[in-house]
């Protein structure tokens, strides 16, 4: 099958991924998810696959979600329209939550590997695969909360405990894929040079074990999540999303992406903090 914004190949039970949007970091359009989940649902038919690895190509992982401003004024009335109804937005910001829930429950392993930017909804994208393993000069977090609302998906106190969560959360700054191995983020952090290969060796040693073990040892770590409240807790992501998106900050960026460019608009937003140059923790 041929996909515009993703590549892939399968060989010795392993399926590899790659999110393939270079030009824009790997921004995560609704097609580009929509392309993602087709081919790791593909992937986890075919019974000659055990695991599947996800990567990024071009200078990053993953930037975050696409929020290029709306081609057309009449398409920018609606998207404003959308957010200005809260019911509305509420009901468009499940999509997100959905989608990621398809990644973490295939019932195959994905094992991501994380290199340049993993910001925003690549953090959303990373935190629903099941190991993560980092470039040590990785630069990860969520720097929206800032002017935009909240995660539409909250993984982050599974991953890294409360007072990490509030902390990414309630500052937006970034840390390194060196520290994110230290607070739990991921799994594993690796010189950049070494980053596919770790990755590709892990694979291969999971996919040395039938997948039927393999998925039933997924699907019980799920399962405790699940009886800590995770499903319910990324529908309340979602609604948090939205009602945040009503905060007048969130307006005033929208604003100032539309009349002076999305460039414009994250330098407003950042340039306080002088961040998202090069991680400083």
């Amino acid at each position: 099958m041929t996909y515009e914004f993703i590549e892939y190949d399968a060989s010795d039970g392993i399926g590899r991924v790659y999110l393939a949007r270079p030009e824009k970091l790997n921004a995560l359009s609704r097609e580009l998810q929509a392309e993602l989940v087709d081919c790791m649902q593909m992937l986890d038919d075919d019974p000659d696959i055990r695991v599947m690895t996800l990567m990024g190509r071009g200078r990053a992982f993953c930037a975050g979600y696409d929020i290029t401003p709306p081609a057309t004024p009449e398409a920018e009335v609606s998207a404003q329209a959308a957010r200005d109804n809260i019911r509305v937005d509420i009901h468009r910001m499940k999509q997100t939550p959905n989608t990621m829930s398809q990644i973490l429950n295939l019932s195959k392993p994905v094992i991501v590997g994380i290199h340049g930017y993993c910001i925003a909804g690549g953090t959303d994208l990373a935190m629903h695969c099941d190991i993560s393993i980092a470039a040590d000069d990785a630069q990860i977090g969520f720097p929206p909360v800032r002017s935009m609302g909240a995660p539409p998906t909250h993984m982050w106190t599974y991953m890294v405990g409360p007072q990490w969560a509030k902390w990414f959360l309630l500052t937006g700054e970034s840390v390194s894929g060196r520290r994110a191995e230290e607070i739990g983020f991921v799994w594993k952090s690796v010189p950049r040079d070494e980053l596919e290969d770790t990755v590709e060796d892990l694979a291969r040693t999971m996919a040395r074990i039938p997948w039927e073990l393999l998925a039933a040892n997924k699907s019980i770590v799920n399962k405790a999540m699940e009886l800590m409240g995770r499903d319910t807790l990324q529908r309340l992501a979602a609604e948090t999303d939205a009602i945040a998106h009503q905060a007048p900050i969130v307006k005033e960026f929208s604003r100032r992406s539309r009349a002076e460019g999305l460039k414009a608009a994250l330098e407003w937003r950042d340039g306080p903090f002088r961040d998202y140059r090069g991680s400083r923790s």
